[in-house]
């Protein structure tokens, strides 16, 4: 066992020249990670480069440094973010993309290459184990279900068989996403829905609180907001939610932040940024905020899909989805 940092071209040779010629390489399998969520307004280039250095520049320093070699395998540990999209989590989509792309740049020159595009391990881990039961439900909700270490496993040799660049290893419940709000472009074909288009009615929430009395208005908004905090941080009364703590104190970041706000703008018809929450920090300045853009006409008509129909192949199976929109 040698240790490294693999994003250090110069230490990362050293390793390789050290192997013995008597025991040479033959396989590399690249799962280096670092996580720095933020909304994209966020991201500095410093917050970009540490999780894209553990991931691309890592992974082309092993695709140059290893070109030589007579790998019979040179394995990717890319993740679903990059394929499906994840709330928060911009710099690490485009890293995990970037060895998506490699993979299939190394099978054009010929070389061994597979790129798994994992997703949700339930066992904690580097990655995963800051996870709070909150996060945990909000996967959920997105119709992603948690792989257990040996079924993962049972994947990742699965997916070794597949003659493909680039794979998706993810456990999907399929029920979920067949009445989600929308569905990743990757997985429609995977999703049974027969979709009736037509404009969400987002204006009866405008035309309701006009209704009310100007007294109850803002008690109004402030149950939509509080409704659908206390939903995003996984408690079952909206009670549990106080108007006038800020979000921060009540355990927001900026995926529970992202995720308030795409909830608000599927309730209201609204486009709110994904800084609202930053913007109007407590649940009662969130709520007036909505009762301002609302009555002031604010809400724009959108076109949604609403799922009539049932689901395909089962509500939790597993699937290895090709990427570039190449379904098995």
């Amino acid at each position: 066992v040698a240790a490294c940092d693999v994003a250090d071209r110069d230490a990362l040779a050293a390793v390789l020249d050290s192997i013995p010629a008597a025991h040479p390489l033959t396989a590399v399998v690249h799962a280096a990670g670092v996580l720095d969520d933020a909304v994209v307004t966020d991201l500095t280039p410093d917050r970009l480069r540490q999780v894209a250095d553990p991931k691309a520049r890592a992974a082309w320093n092993l695709h140059e440094l290893t070109r030589g070699r007579d790998l019979t395998a040179f394995v990717l540990f890319s993740s679903a973010a990059g394929t499906l999209g994840s709330p928060g989590q911009a710099n690490y989509a485009a890293a995990n993309t970037f060895l998506d792309a490699l993979a299939v740049h190394r099978r054009a020159l010929g070389l061994p290459a597979t790129s798994l595009a994992w997703g949700y391990w339930a066992e904690p881990s580097g990655m995963t184990g800051h996870l709070t039961g909150a996060d945990q439900d909000r996967l959920m909700r997105a119709g992603v279900v948690p792989l257990t270490t040996d079924h993962a496993l049972s994947l990742f040799e699965a997916a070794l068989a597949i003659d493909r660049a680039a794979l998706a290893p993810v456990r999907l419940d399929l029920s979920v996403m067949a009445v989600a709000p929308a569905v990743p472009a990757a997985l429609k074909d995977l999703v049974s829905r027969k979709a009736a288009r037509r404009p969400a009615r987002h204006g009866a929430i405008a035309d309701r609180l006009r209704s009310l009395p100007e007294a109850e208005r803002l008690r109004a908004a402030l149950d939509l907001v509080t409704a659908n905090t206390a939903a995003v941080l996984g408690h079952r009364e909206p009670e549990a939610v106080r108007d006038r703590q800020p979000f921060k104190d009540l355990g927001f970041d900026s995926l529970t932040s992202v995720e308030l706000r795409n909830r608000l703008n599927i309730a209201t018809g609204l486009r709110l940024s994904a800084t609202v929450t930053f913007d109007h920090p407590t649940p009662r300045q969130l709520a007036e905020h909505l009762l301002s853009e609302i009555l002031g006409g604010g809400v724009v008509s959108v076109v949604s899909s609403v799922s009539v129909g049932g689901v395909g192949g089962g509500a939790d199976p597993v699937v290895i989805v090709g990427m570039g929109c190449r379904l098995p």
